[in-house]
């Protein structure tokens, strides 16, 4: 019998990184996205929170939001301001 497959930090972060990735594309367009990032980094800090391994994933969610933020093209202002928002936003809710 074949085992099911396991689910990876990285598996379970990923489609969390890319919805605020595209909330910050959006940003760039012009949309106003405040109350979505918030309310995106707040169900994905609650979900990966109720996780057995809440700890890495949590980590590597932030860790996720910091390295997309260092590496996003400083002309593009707007989708840098969203994902500096949301880092920020998820490193409060890790305290809390």
């Amino acid at each position: 019998m074949n085992a099911p497959p396991r689910a990876t930090v990285v598996g379970l972060v990923t489609p969390h990184l890319l919805r605020v990735i595209d909330l910050a594309n959006q940003a760039e367009k012009g949309m106003n996205v405040d109350w979505h990032l918030r309310s995106a980094v707040d169900t994905t800090m609650r979900e990966l929170g109720d996780l057995w391994n809440a700890s890495a994933s949590v980590a590597a969610y932030l860790e996720g939001l910091e390295s997309a933020a260092a590496q996003a093209p400083k002309h593009r202002e707007e989708y840098l301001r969203v994902l500096q928002a949301a880092a920020e936003a998820a490193r409060r809710l890790r305290r809390d």
